[in-house]
Formats: structure tokens, sequence, C-alpha cells
């Protein structure tokens, strides 16, 4: 599977956020990266006797991409990360394909749409403008909000992207007239996916918003009726922008007793991302290890692993600011939470934002592999917000942590096994999810069908959504009023 499409690029280097964060403007060594890359793509689609678009929607056209991102990566210095890739895969199919196309079982434990056709978009001030107002538009449908429809959605995340299984996640809203997209109909979707006997491709969260009424109380029909897989909350949200901490009596503390209670005891947390008009204290981790060590019978996964774009990830150092993926480092290592616990790092919207920047990229992979585990990083995307996830795919299977970095931080070698991990098995723990069994019932289900109809004639889109300038950032939230995400 590859995306794509006429004028850009398969491996999307942008400054488009998910709608949780200012865009960061690209460095100029990334701008670079992309003239470079199209520059190559049009001088290499000639020497192969192809089309610009056919060039790019190959394996070559990725691996193309990735190098001349190496190649100006370079040339700044930027060398603690690279894409592992032969220069020769850029015009030799088979050996791109064998670097880039992979085998692994892909488990997307972060990934959103909404309802377009709801009253939602009419009376709720946030999300009717805010996701009208992202480039989304540029899908080419009629209806902006089409373009995040659960149809797009199965097109971006199951075809046009090598994804198995996903989990399909909330946006913090309580008002259910508000919320682009209720627990009934993201059913719907799991419906529309559904592969299995006794499953399906598609796995549900159920939102809870401690703080606001009757929420721990409707916790039970989520679990009961809706058979949701685990538990998204946003700590940093609440009533009159007050967030809680996970292990608070008023808030936290009953939230998780009820959900071991329900026997539904996987908790996904947002932690990193300042929300905007958010107090942003509790985007902080440092409730995480007091929490896991209450309750170790409870499994924490770490939506974003307390990634902010406005703190550089370094090597750890315990003497400094708590900010950024150090904040969850600090949490684990000051409650004598080890590696292998019932924490899991995961990296939706974290790996995409560090794609630009080899050398964060190295560190927070680094860092995640020592202090949760190579057994509890997690893949997330937060896609469908970003188009098709292929392209973080695609550079995560070929990224590697240079040997300096590896030696002077004790950071490990991405092996093929640790892709293998956490691409998908580290995510079958928690969720009890046995891999083979899963790709054994899949084979020949409606959507591996359709991936087979539509790889013969795949027509992926390299689009990117989300708001790209902080211009356009600051124009949803004036839209919206600034008060929620």
């Amino acid at each position: 599977m590859r995306a794509g499409g006429d004028g850009g690029l398969p491996i999307k280097l942008d400054s488009t956020s998910n709608g949780e964060f200012a865009p960061v403007p690209l460095p100029e060594d990334a701008r670079r990266a992309n003239r470079l890359a199209a520059e190559q793509a049009s001088v290499h689609a000639r020497r192969l006797g192809l089309s610009r678009r056919a060039f790019l929607v190959s394996s070559c056209g990725a691996a193309s991409t990735l190098l001349a991102m190496n190649q100006s990566f370079g040339q700044s210095g930027r060398r603690g990360g690279f894409y592992a890739l032969p220069p020769q895969a850029a015009l030799e199919p088979e050996l791109a394909e064998a670097h880039l196309g992979g085998a692994e079982f892909i488990f997307d434990v972060q990934s959103h749409h909404v309802s377009p056709q709801r009253p939602w978009r009419h009376r709720s001030r946030f999300w009717g403008r805010t996701l009208a107002g992202f480039p989304f538009a540029d899908c080419g449908l009629p209806d902006a909000l089409d373009c995040f429809s659960a149809e797009q959605f199965v097109k971006e995340i199951f075809l046009d992207s090598d994804t198995d299984l996903a989990v399909l996640s909330f946006v913090p809203e309580p008002d259910q007239d508000a919320a682009p997209l209720t627990i009934e109909e993201a059913a719907a979707t799991r419906a529309l996916v559904a592969g299995l006997e006794d499953g399906h491709r598609l796995l549900l969260h159920g939102p809870v918003h401690p703080g606001f009424p009757g929420e721990l109380e409707r916790m039970a029909e989520l679990s009961e009726r809706w058979k949701i897989s685990a538990w998204k909350t946003y700590t940093q949200y609440g009533p009159e922008g007050r967030g809680y901490w996970l292990d608070d009596e008023e808030r936290g503390l009953p939230f998780v007793e009820r959900a071991r209670a329900l026997g539904v005891k996987v908790i996904c947390v947002h932690k990193g991302f300042p929300l905007p008009g958010m107090r942003p204290e509790h985007s902080d981790c440092r409730d995480v290890g007091r929490v896991a060590r209450l309750f170790p019978d409870v499994q924490f996964i770490i939506y974003h692993s307390g990634f902010e774009t406005g703190t550089r990830e370094r090597a750890y150092d315990p003497t400094a600011q708590r900010r950024g993926i150090d904040s969850l480092v600090r949490s684990l290592q000051e409650n004598q939470v080890e590696p292998g616990s019932n924490v899991y790092a995961e990296l939706g919207s974290t790996w995409r934002f560090l794609m630009r920047d080899p050398d964060q990229a190295a560190h927070a992979l680094g860092k995640l592999l020592r202090s949760v585990g190579e057994d509890h990083v997690l893949w997330g995307t937060d896609s469908i917000w970003y188009g098709s996830p292929q392209d973080q795919i695609q550079a995560f299977r070929s990224f590697q942590i240079s040997e300096e970095l590896r030696e002077r931080h004790g950071y490990p070698e991405i092996t093929p096994g640790i892709r293998a991990k956490v691409f998908g098995l580290n995510a079958t723990r928690p969720y009890g999810i046995a891999p083979e069994e899963v790709r054994r019932r899949l084979a020949g289900d409606p959507i591996d069908t359709a991936r087979s109809l539509y790889a013969e004639a795949p027509d992926p889109s390299f689009a990117t959504y989300g708001p790209r300038t902080r211009r356009e950032f600051l124009s949803l939230l004036r839209l919206s009023g600034g008060s929620r995400i």
C-alpha cells in the first residue's frame, strides 16, 4: 500500500497540527528536504520511464523521499537518527519494497473520524467551525466535513495504509449533542469494518470526562452495551478549564476504581500537547507513576508519551526541568515503576512531528524504549487528522538511532524485532488480542477483499489535514471561542 498524490510527496514533512497544538514552522533543513525530494522524484521517474505520479506512488518514491531527508538533515549536522536505506532503493523497486514494504502486524491504537451529518455541526461552536476550517477541504468532496467521514476513514486507514487493526478514539466533548462522534456512531463504524466472528478490525474507546455530571455513571453503559475495549480521558480537560490528576481523590481515583469495578482495566490518557484554553499543568505526567503503583492491575496507556512541541527532546537529565517525555521518564523513576510494568507509551502525533528532526526522534524513541521498555511502546498515528498514516509507517520502518547516540546514552538499536513489537505486537497485551489468530480470521474479510481490489488501481491522495500555520490555528480558536479542544 502506498500514499501519494500528483503534487505532493509520499512522506510528508509539514507544519500541520492535529488541532491540539499550534503549528510549528518547518526548519530550513526540512524545507530543503522537501525541495530535494521533489527534484529527485522527477529525475528518478524519468530514469525509470515512469510518470511522476507512478513513481511517487511506488516504493521507490517513498525511498527517494526518505533518502532526500537524510541528505538534507546530514548537511545540517543532524545525524542522531537517520532513515536506513541504501541509495539504490530510489531506483530499484524490489530493494525499496524489501526495506519499506514490511509484513508486520500493525495495530494503530489511536485513530479518529467524525460523523458529518449531525446537529453538532450547528450546535458546537468549536467543532462545527474548527473541522470545517481545517485544510481537509482539499480532499475534493463538496462538503469539507465529509472528508472526516467513516467512509473516508476506512479508505485512509485500511486501504491507503498497511494498518491491520485500529482503535477509534474520541475528542473531549461531554455534551453528546455537540460531540462530532458519539458512541452510537463509533459502533456503526465498527460494524462497517467488522471482520471477525468474535471481534472487529476496529476497537472502541469509551470517553470519560471526570468532573462533568453523570460521566462516571455512564461508564456502565459504555462497557456493557457498547463493549468498549478501553477508556479515553483527558486530564487537562474539565469544567471551567480545570483539569485533574489520575490519583486525586475528587475525580481521578473514583474514575480508576470505577474502571476496575467494570472489568475494563485499560485507561488511555492524553498527556503532553497542552490543550488550548486549558491549564497546562495537567499535561504533565507526574501522576502516571503514582497511579501505576496504586493500581498494578490496571494498564495505563499514555497518549503522546507526554511530548510537547515546545520542549526539545534531548538525553534524559534527572536534574533538568520536568517537561515533555522527560516528565514521563521521571515519574516512572521516582515511583520505582520499572520497564515492562503496567505503563505503556503511545506515539500518536509525537512520531509524526519527530519525523522532521532525526536528533529529537532518536532521543525520544531511545528514552521510551529504555524507560517503559521495548515491549511497552505502542503504535498510534492520530489519523485521520493527518490523512493516511502510511508515510508514518514507512518512515518508522526505516528509522534508526545512530551508533554514537546508542553508545553514549544506552539506547537500543531499532531492530526488526523491536519494530514489530511497536507496530502491533505490544498492544496485543493490554487489549487481549492474539495477532496470528486475528490475521487468520481477517484473511478474506470485507476489508481484505476491498484491499485486494483497490491494490489493482490505488488512488492515494498525499493529502495532509489540519491547520498548517499559526494564523490558521489561531483563526480556528477565534471561531470556536477557544474554550475547548
